[in-house]
């Protein structure tokens, strides 16, 4: 029924809605793949995105004579532009999710002067289908690594941080449970218990992710296998001398070169890599999400 739904809206909708859609649809359809199957997006794709969406808003913006499409193109990717810088440098996201983002504003973008946020929406549900995407992921990189991850888990639960943080986080739960038991209101009880019930889950949960990160999403490769954009995750230094490390955030081609150079001189073995997990798709699945339901927080309530 929402299926059919969603068909009657695309037939009926005007061309200034269907391309821009479709074009969005197909280039992270074409990113996706790429990202699961090489662990990256190539710039033409994330560039051309960009380009085309530019392109195609300013078009729309000549032929009905209306500012508002290229407006909202530049509105719409300069929101996305900012996001992706923060979710970049925070080490979040790799080069190839942000930039697909920014196309997508620029495609999609952002119309101040309508209703039409469906890029708000959309990123609402990136949200929420991220997460359960990043655990789906964890979940399959424990199995698939079981006893690297169940030694790495025992390392970090047993370290003096975590002890410590341990102590933290018991002194914080008997606090919320003995407030919960003062407080006679049945709904604030509840939400306190839920508190202190979803900090408990939480920092185990946080211990689980590092020592996924540690046990099955880092290797050693020698420079040759390194792509632009790799994350290195640790320092690499010849006679004292920076050449690169985490803070990098995505290796340059000139520094490849260098590393490959160094390797053939013997002075460079082999670099330990952070790998990411393919995030694109699940901005492909976010979107046909978008497409379908509209907002997940507004369908579910």
């Amino acid at each position: 029924m929402v299926v059919d739904n969603l068909i009657h809206q695309i037939i009926d909708a005007p061309l200034n809605i269907i391309i821009p859609y479709a074009i969005a649809f197909l280039v992270l359809l074409i990113a996706s793949y790429t990202d699961l199957k090489t662990r990256e997006v190539p710039d033409w794709v994330n560039f051309g995105l960009i380009g085309t969406g530019f392109g195609v808003n300013l078009l729309f913006s000549i032929i009905f004579f209306k500012i508002n499409f290229i407006i909202a193109s530049v509105v719409g990717f300069a929101v996305f532009f900012a996001l992706a810088w923060i979710m970049f440098y925070t080490g979040q996201w790799g080069g190839g999710d942000s930039k697909i983002l920014m196309g997508l504003g620029a495609v999609i973008g952002i119309d101040i002067f309508s209703n039409n946020f469906f890029l708000v929406h959309f990123l609402i549900n990136a949200l929420l289908v991220g997460a359960l995407y990043g655990i789906l992921w964890s979940i399959f990189y424990i199995f698939k690594n079981k006893k690297k991850f169940s030694r790495n888990f025992k390392k970090s639960i047993n370290s003096k941080k975590t002890k410590l943080a341990k102590k933290f986080l018991l002194v914080l739960f008997i606090i919320l449970v003995l407030l919960a038991i003062l407080v006679p209101d049945k709904f604030v009880k509840l939400m306190i218990l839920y508190l202190a019930l979803i900090s408990i889950i939480t920092f185990y949960l946080w211990v689980a992710i590092k020592a996924v990160e540690n046990a099955c999403m880092l290797k050693y490769v020698t420079p040759k296998q390194l792509t632009e954009g790799d994350w290195i995750a640790k320092d690499v230094k010849i006679n004292g001398k920076y050449i690169t490390g985490p803070k990098d955030l995505g290796i340059e081609k000139k520094k490849i070169n260098k590393l490959t150079a160094l390797y053939k001189k013997g002075k460079v073995k082999k670099i330990l890599i952070k790998i990411g997990i393919p995030f694109v798709p699940s901005f492909f699945i976010a979107y046909i999400v978008t497409l379908i339901y509209g907002n997940l927080v507004f369908f579910m309530l």
